[in-house]
């Protein structure tokens, strides 16, 4: 494409979707002429139609820039990156605008702001989310949501766990959270950030910032972090925090991943909380057992008909939903239950975590604490309540926040696994056991699962296999919440969550 017509077209996008103001255009197009090195302007193509998506223009810029020699092999996405940025609002603009608009037409409408202008700068990959595989598996209960995540890359725990160790100030940004992204070019071994914008917080006495994951695993996923480069911590002050967010944004939920390897989440080295619009399966869930207190009069509290171990409470009293909460995750932290395999501490290392989840309907406050403990054994090396052994080729990665409440992000290897299984059993492609218990073949770590398929005999069509291929994950999936419940749906399990609500000076309503 010419380069003068693409500065154009590049402008009329950001006039139509960047808020680019009359009086700013010659500044931003003597911008453009010196990104793409051009010595002029050109003019504005009669009847060009603006795009609603960036791609076809980050596309475009991409190819540019490699063509004319503006930028190397590989850089390419940091290179129209860099120009949406420029494109895009400055921050204290951004801050300006949400804060006027929350004011005159409420929070939805604030976050509607950003969360569009995050797409349509390219922040927020809308495109390639949209190619991600989903679907709802009807449990009978509140349901779980399944995608397949093509556009992140799967991690374990190891790699997660070296994250709490890592010397800290040898990389800038410190990490993919830090403020410090904020207009960041990006390097060989960091995604570039120009184009991200965040809003400014105040949330437990301390300064936060909000932002929108570049992933969005449900409707409108924000991530609201720490300035400071701290270490996750769920203490006494979390439940503050988390009302803070809610009374702050009241259309969405807020939650925070545990604080130990294996039960957290993916990073661990800066303390962050993520959120939403989406109502997830865990929000349908009924109370299963109810309680009373007389310490706390005002609460209904109860635990959660759910897979994993979970105490819910709410009221309308913000001060008796913090304190009650503190008391949960505090008490929750030196809690044993030998029976259970529940440990709280091997010598002075803790096991015992919990995920707080918050979030406000009507006047009244609605709190999930999801209880976890990370200790391994010899029988479950990577987790007595992580995913087990006959599991680990569906889903290695800790099941953090998100997963927790029943949305599962699999990792993107399983498209092109699923396909391969698929057509073995509907007889497209041979089934030949032997050579599936090779190791050095790509099905190996599915040699169980495509042998377990296939004793229900051939699928009569590919959309059959692929249906048997989904029922299995969807049961997978719900055998993994299974494995993350510290007190079992069984006699000790009862038993010892009982115990627990006893502690917390608890009596059945």
């Amino acid at each position: 494409m010419d380069g003068k017509i693409l500065v154009e077209r590049l402008l009329a996008y950001a006039r139509a979707h960047l808020h680019l103001r009359e009086e700013d255009e010659m500044y931003a197009r003597n911008a453009l002429l010196t990104f793409l090195r051009l010595p002029s302007p050109g003019k504005a193509e009669e009847g060009y139609v603006v795009p609603d998506s960036p791609d076809e223009l980050a596309e475009a810029v991409a190819a540019y820039a490699l063509e004319n020699g503006l930028c190397a092999e590989g850089e390419e996405e940091r290179f129209w990156v860099d120009i949406f940025g420029a494109l895009s609002p400055l921050p204290s603009v951004v801050n300006d605008e949400f804060a006027r608009i929350e004011k005159e037409r409420g929070a939805q409408a604030a976050c509607d702001y950003l969360y569009d202008l995050s797409v349509k700068n390219g922040y927020v990959r809308a495109s390639a989310i949209a190619r991600n595989l989903k679907w709802e598996y009807d449990d009978g209960k509140c349901g779980l949501e399944i995608t397949v995540n093509l556009s992140k890359p799967e991690k374990n725990n190891k790699e997660i766990a070296k994250l709490l160790t890592a010397p800290k100030g040898e990389k800038y940004p410190a990490c993919a959270l830090c403020k410090e992204n904020e207009g960041f070019a990006g390097t060989a071994t960091h995604p570039p950030r120009r184009n991200i914008r965040t809003i400014r917080m105040t949330i437990g006495g301390e300064p936060w910032f909000l932002q929108y994951s570049p992933y969005a695993y449900y409707d409108e996923h924000c991530i609201a972090i720490n300035e400071q480069h701290v270490p996750m911590n769920v203490g006494v002050r979390t439940p503050v925090k988390l009302l803070d967010f809610v009374d702050r944004l009241p259309n969405y939920f807020i939650g925070s991943n545990a604080s130990l390897p294996i039960v957290g989440g993916s990073i661990l080295n800066h303390e962050h909380f993520q959120g939403g619009l989406h109502l997830m399966p865990m929000h349908r869930a009924k109370i299963r057992k109810a309680y009373k207190s007389d310490a706390f009069p005002g609460l209904s509290v109860g635990i959660l008909e759910w897979y994993n171990s979970a105490v819910q409470f709410s009221g309308t009293s913000r001060a008796e939903v913090a304190a009650f909460a503190a008391k949960v995750i505090e008490e929750w932290k030196n809690f044993d239950c030998p029976a259970c395999d529940i440990l709280s501490h091997t010598g002075d290392t803790p096991h015992n975590a919990s995920s707080p989840i918050c979030r406000k309907v009507g006047d009244t406050y609605v709190f999930t604490l999801i209880l976890r403990n990370n200790r391994t054994n010899e029988e479950f090396p990577d987790g007595i309540f992580h995913v087990h052994p006959e599991y680990l080729n569906i889903k290695s990665e800790g099941i953090g926040l998100i997963e927790a409440m029943g949305l599962f992000i699999l990792p993107p290897r399983l498209k092109w696994q699923f396909g391969e299984i698929e057509a073995i059993l509907c007889g497209e492609a041979e089934y030949d056991p032997a050579a599936l218990s090779d190791p050095e073949n790509d099905l190996y770590i599915h040699r169980d699962m495509v042998a377990q398929l296939m004793k229900g005999g051939r699928a009569a069509t590919r959309a059959e296999a692929e249906a048997r291929v989904r029922g299995h994950v969807n049961r997978v999936c719900a055998g993994i919440l299974g494995n993350t419940a510290v007190f079992k749906n069984d006699k000790n399990g009862r038993a010892g969550f009982a115990a627990f609500m006893q502690k917390l000076g608890l009596e059945e309503a």
